[in-house]
């Protein structure tokens, strides 16, 4: 069935596809980004950074590697115990920069920002956290 109907939108799948695929790695930097842009008019609570991890992050052609994930957790009370996180990528060849970053981090006192309706809910912005001293520098 050569120049069927059927050959037309397979090159449209296949680009769908690969670009769900893709974002599938980067939807959370989406949803961080969106959440710090809504959460900028929040109130601002203190919280610690407590638990940090460099997790590899695989996909692709072949399963290699695409980069390293660092994830700082944090730690809050609003009026209870909260947690919350903040991510950032590095490239495939920069897994001690990954888990140099997020060692500096752990321990660190910083302003995140909390939902008024939802305390559970909370955003580290970029902001707060270059303006947060690691304790290690």
């Amino acid at each position: 069935m050569r120049g069927s109907i059927y050959d037309w939108y397979a090159v449209p799948v296949i680009l769908v596809a690969g670009v769900v695929g893709a974002s599938s790695v980067y939807w959370r930097f989406v949803i961080q980004r969106l959440r710090g842009v809504r959460g900028r008019d929040w109130p601002s609570i203190s919280a610690i950074i407590d638990v940090v991890s460099v997790i590899e992050q695989r996909g692709g052609r072949g399963n290699g590697i695409l980069g390293y994930l660092a994830t700082l957790t944090y730690f809050y009370h609003s009026p209870e115990l909260q947690t919350g996180e903040y991510c950032r990528m590095f490239n495939a060849d920069e897994e001690a920069d990954a888990q140099a970053w997020a060692a500096s981090y752990k321990g660190s006192s910083v302003m995140v920002h909390v939902d008024p309706r939802d305390p559970s809910h909370s955003v580290l912005r970029a902001e707060e956290l270059r303006a947060a001293r690691p304790p290690n520098a």
